[in-house]
């Protein structure tokens, strides 16, 4: 029988990185399907703008918190950083190739940090969380005229008389009507990029839940746990092992 091993893995930062984007993802989609069915809720427009403001100040966390990723992805240890779950290079391929025929044969290669299957996973995450809070934010400005393009809608859609520091959302007698509905054309495909992109991001999440629980099951290396404690235990040599293991 193998000797089980004890790893640090995760940094503190990473980890920390993880569970607030968690969290963030959960609140604003409990908070995005309620604003979607807003009308069938009975939910009036001072509501809507108070779910409209608590989202809108979720999703500042969600960006700040993935900015915060991207920059620890050049300081991180060896595991957070780009090299490590960007797919690419010589041998990446042939990773990948060999992962998935151990894990289909049911003898499945261990690794330290994410797998090369993993990889493709998380640069997919990333991606759609990226895409998620660009629009996020576009619209918290057309929407409720919040940073970072608040200043400049309110300026684009406020009436002659009216100073645009001053907007209040739904309240259209504020609004130049000619401006406004530019304004709603040019969020038109926004709002149209950022709920599609909100779906696919929902059915990723489960996904990428569904294969780190697979994983577990048919790996072991604790991957759960891991992200609380930051260290994988494992038997055998992983793959990625860079021998730097503690008892």
């Amino acid at each position: 029988m193998s000797e089980l091993k004890s790893y640090a893995v995760w940094d503190v930062g990473t980890r920390w990185f993880h569970w607030i984007n968690a969290l963030s993802v959960i609140a604003l989609v409990a908070a995005g399907f309620v604003i979607l069915n807003a009308g069938d809720l009975g939910i009036s427009n001072a509501g809507k703008v108070t779910l409209k403001t608590f989202h809108v100040w979720i999703g500042y966390v969600f960006a700040l918190n993935l900015l915060w990723r991207i920059v620890w992805a050049f300081f991180g240890n060896r595991y957070a950083r780009w090299r490590a779950f960007l797919p690419g290079g010589k041998k990446y391929f042939h990773a990948l190739r060999s992962y998935v025929a151990a894990f289909v044969a049911g003898s499945p290669e261990q690794y330290l940090g994410h797998n090369p299957a993993g990889r493709l996973g998380i640069v997919v995450l990333f991606l759609l969380l990226t895409i998620q809070v660009i629009t996020g934010l576009i619209l918290a400005g057309t929407d409720l005229f919040y940073l970072p393009i608040g200043h400049w809608i309110a300026q684009w859609v406020a009436a002659p008389d009216i100073a645009p520091d001053s907007l209040v959302p739904y309240e259209p007698g504020m609004y130049d009507a000619a401006a406004y509905e530019s304004m709603r054309a040019f969020r038109k495909p926004i709002v149209l990029v950022h709920l599609y992109n909100f779906y696919v991001l929902i059915v990723v999440v489960v996904m990428h839940v569904a294969a780190v629980i697979i994983t577990e099951v048919r790996e072991g290396g604790s991957i759960i746990s891991a992200m609380f404690t930051g260290r994988k235990i494992i038997s055998g040599r992983p793959v990625d092992d860079d021998s730097r293991s503690l008892d």
